[in-house]
C-alpha cells in the first residue's frame, strides 16, 4: 500500500502501525500494562499444566522427585500428602493470580484503544473539516460518516482485542515452547510440524480476504448514505408517497452489502475449519508417537523413557499450543478488516485540502472593503462555470447579481470567501489576493447568507450565536430584532431557548432565514453576501428584512444575488450574468433602459411575458435543456 501524505512524499508501509505510532502517544503506558499483565497471567496460566504432571509423578506415581522452577526445595513439603496440598495452594494462587492480571490486562489494553480511537476520531474530523467544499459535494455524507464511525471503530476494535490476543498469542507460543522443549526435544519436533502448513494458508487467506473486506467497507458506506439522504427527505418521501419507493431502494442497498458480506464471510469460514483441521492432525501424530512412547514402544527408534505425568503435562501443553495457533486466525481476521478500514481513514488524514492556507499568508485587515474579480475564470470539472470574469467594485457599494438560472451568480460569490478557489485569474479585497490571506480571517471579514440556512440541533439563541460564540445574550437578541426574528422568536415555547430540531426542521423557511441572518448580523462582517436570503419569506416580512439589511449594508460591502428583481432595485450596482459571463453592468434603471437581457428578465417578473423576443424565450428553452442535461448526469 503507498499513498501521499500531508506534505506530498510517498507514504508507504503498514498503515495500521503508522496509525498506531502517529495516535499511541500519551496512551503507550496503558498498553504497557496491558502487555505487562498478559506475559505475568500468560505465565500464571502455564503453571497449573506443569503442576498437575508433576503431582502425576512424584506425589501419585513416585517415579520423579518434586521440583518446581523458582521454588526453593525448603519451601516444598517432603511428605505426598504435604505435597499434594502445595500442589493445590500453587494451583488456587495461580487461578486467583490469573483472574486479577485478567482484569488488570482488560483494563489497560481498553483504555489504550479507546483513547487511540478519540483521538483518531477527532484527527480524521479535524482532517475532514479542512477539505474544500468541491470534495464535499462530490462525496455522500453517509460514506464520510462511515468513515467517522464505522471504520475508526474497527481500528479501535483491533487495537484492544487484536494487539492484547497478539501478545497473548506470542507469550503463550514462547512460554510453552520452551516448557517442551525442556520436557522433550524430539516430541517438540513433532508438535511443531503443523506451523509451515498453518503460515501458508494463513497468507493465502490474507490475500484472498483482503479486496473482500475493503468492498464490505465500501457497501457499508452505501448503505449508510442511503440511509441518512431517506431519513433526511422524509418530508419529500411522505408528500410523494414514495415510501414503498424509498423501501426499495434500501432494499437494493442492503442486497448489496449482503452480497459483499457473503463474499468475505465465505473466505473467513473456511480459515477457521482449516486452521483446526491441520492444527488436529499435529496434535493427534504427538498424542500417537508421545503415546507409543510410554507405553514402552519407542517409535521411530527413540532412546530414552517417558513418564506418565510428563507425557500427561505435555499432551496439555500440546494442546494448549495448538489454540494460540488457531487463536491467530481470529487476530489475522480482524487486522485484515483493520487495515481495510485504515486504509480509508488514513486517506482522509493524508489528503492535502485543495483550498488551503498558503505557507506565507497573514491575516486580512478590511479597510476600504473594495473587491477586484480579475479576469476570473472557474470550471467544475470540465465544464466551465464562471468565464474571464473581470469586475471592480467600490468598498461600501450593494451591489446586485442576477441571471437566469445556471448562470453562475452562486458560484462567483463563492470564490470570494474561497469556498472554491478560481482557477484563472485573481479575486482580490483591498488589493490583497485572497489566496495570499489566512482563511480564519478571509471568512472572519465575509457574512454569506444562503438561499437555505442550515441550522444546527440546539437552541435558537445557540443558532444565532454560531461563529461569535462569545456574544452576550444581549447581543443575540439585538441581532434577532434587526433580522425581524425577534416577534416569532418570542412566541416560540421556551423562546431563545426553544430547540429548534435537527436542520431546524421546528421552524419554518422564513424563520430559518431570519435566523441565519440575525446570525450573520451578530457576526458584524465587513463584507455581505446575500444569497437568496429572503426567498422563504412572504412579501410583507421581506420588506421588514429588506429594511433592515439596507440599514445594516449601509457602512459594508455587500452583494446581493436575487432571482426576484425588486429586491436590488435600489442597489447601487446590477451584475448580469449569462453562462458565466457579466454581459451587462449598470444600475436597475440603466439596465432597463438598455433594453437587454435584464430587461427581459424584469419582464418576466412583472408578469409582460407578451413583450418577450422570441430570442429570449429560445434561450430560455435551451438553458432548461442543458440544466436537465446536468441533473440527469449527476
Amino acid at each position: 500500500m503507498s499513498d501521499r501524505g500531508p506534505d506530498g512524499a510517498l507514504r508507504t508501509g503498514n498503515v495500521v502501525w503508522r496509525l498506531y505510532t502517529d495516535y499511541a502517544d500519551g496512551s503507550r503506558r496503558y498498553a504497557v500494562l496491558g502487555t505487562v499483565a498478559t506475559l505475568i497471567g500468560r505465565a500464571l496460566g502455564l503453571l497449573p499444566a506443569l503442576v498437575i504432571g508433576l503431582a502425576v509423578d512424584a506425589v501419585f506415581l513416585g517415579e520423579r522427585a518434586y521440583a518446581l522452577p523458582l521454588v526453593p526445595a525448603e519451601l516444598i513439603p517432603s511428605t505426598p500428602t504435604g505435597q499434594l496440598y502445595f500442589s493445590i495452594t500453587v494451583l488456587l494462587a495461580a487461578t486467583v493470580g490469573g483472574a486479577v492480571l485478567s482484569w488488570i490486562e482488560d483494563w489497560g489494553w481498553s483504555v489504550f484503544a479507546q483513547r487511540v480511537q478519540r483521538s483518531l476520531r477527532v484527527d480524521a474530523y479535524a482532517a475532514l473539516q479542512d477539505q474544500e467544499l468541491a470534495y464535499f459535494t462530490r462525496r455522500r455524507t453517509g460514506d464520510l460518516m462511515s468513515v467517522l464511525n464505522n471504520d475508526v471503530n474497527a481500528l479501535q476494535t483491533f487495537l484492544e482485542d487484536g494487539l492484547s490476543a497478539t501478545v497473548w498469542i506470542l507469550a503463550t507460543v514462547g512460554g510453552i515452547g520452551l516448557i517442551l522443549v525442556g520436557l522433550n526435544p524430539t516430541l517438540t519436533a513433532v508438535a511443531l510440524l503443523p506451523i509451515p502448513a498453518l503460515a501458508l494458508f494463513t497468507l493465502l487467506f490474507t490475500r484472498v480476504v483482503e479486496p473482500r473486506y475493503l468492498a464490505v467497507r465500501e457497501e457499508i458506506g452505501d448503505l449508510n448514505a442511503r440511509l441518512e439522504n431517506s431519513v433526511s427527505g422524509i418530508e419529500v418521501i411522505k408528500t410523494q408517497g414514495a415510501e414503498r419507493f424509498e423501501t426499495d431502494r434500501v432494499r437494493a442497498a442492503s442486497d448489496s452489502y449482503l452480497r459483499a458480506s457473503l463474499a468475505a464471510i465465505r473466505v473467513r469460514i473456511t480459515y477457521f475449519p482449516g486452521l483446526n483441521l491441520i492444527s488436529g492432525l499435529g496434535f493427534a501424530a504427538t498424542f500417537l508417537l508421545g503415546g507409543l512412547w510410554v507405553l514402552g514402544a519407542t517409535p521411530l527408534g527413540l532412546a530414552g523413557s517417558l513418564t506418565p505425568g510428563a507425557f500427561v503435562t505435555f499432551v496439555i501443553y500440546a494442546q494448549q499450543f495448538i489454540w494460540p495457533i488457531i487463536r491467530l486466525g481470529d487476530v489475522v481476521d480482524d487486522y485484515e478488516r483493520a487495515k481495510t478500514a485504515g486504509l480509508r481513514v488514513d486517506e482522509l488524514l493524508s489528503r492535502e485540502p485543495a483550498v488551503a492556507d498558503s505557507p506565507d499568508a497573514t491575516a486580512l485587515t478590511v479597510t476600504d472593503g473594495t473587491v477586484d474579480f480579475e479576469s476570473v475564470t472557474f470550471a467544475y470539472g470540465d465544464d466551465a462555470v464562471i468565464r474571464d470574469v473581470d469586475v471592480a467594485v467600490d468598498g461600501g457599494a450593494t451591489v446586485g447579481v442576477v441571471g437566469p438560472t445556471g448562470a453562475g451568480k452562486s458560484t462567483l460569490l463563492k470564490l470570494l470567501p474561497r469556498l472554491y478557489d478560481a482557477d484563472e485569474g485573481a479575486v482580490r479585497v483591498d488589493g490583497r489576493d485572497v489566496r495570499d490571506v489566512t482563511l480564519r480571517s478571509l471568512r472572519t471579514a465575509i457574512g454569506y447568507v444562503s438561499q437555505d440556512p442550515f441550522l444546527f440541533y440546539g437552541t435558537v439563541a445557540e443558532n444565532i450565536r454560531y461563529g461569535t460564540f462569545d456574544a452576550t445574550d444581549a447581543e443575540v437578541r439585538a441581532a434577532a430584532e434587526r433580522a425581524q426574528a425577534g416577534e416569532f422568536i418570542r412566541n416560540l415555547p421556551d423562546g431563545y431557548d426553544t430547540l429548534v430540531g435537527e436542520r431546524g426542521v421546528k421552524l419554518s423557511g422564513g424563520q430559518r432565514q431570519r435566523l441565519a441572518i440575525a446570525r450573520t448580523m451578530l457576526k458584524d462582517p465587513e463584507i455581505l453576501i446575500l444569497d437568496e436570503a429572503t426567498s422563504a419569506v412572504d412579501t410583507e416580512t421581506e420588506a421588514l428584512i429588506q429594511a433592515s439589511l439596507q440599514a445594516f449594508a449601509a457602512d459594508r460591502t455587500t452583494f446581493v444575488i436575487a432571482h426576484r428583481l425588486s429586491t436590488i432595485r435600489n442597489a447601487d450596482r446590477v451584475l448580469v450574468l449569462d453562462d458565466g459571463r457579466v454581459v451587462e453592468d449598470g444600475t436597475h434603471r440603466g439596465l432597463l433602459a438598455e433594453d437587454g437581457l435584464y430587461a427581459n428578465l424584469w419582464r418576466v417578473q412583472v408578469g409582460d411575458i407578451g413583450s418577450l423576443p422570441a430570442a429570449f424565450l429560445e434561450r430560455a428553452l435551451e438553458r432548461q435543456s442543458v440544466i436537465a442535461r446536468d441533473d440527469e448526469d449527476g
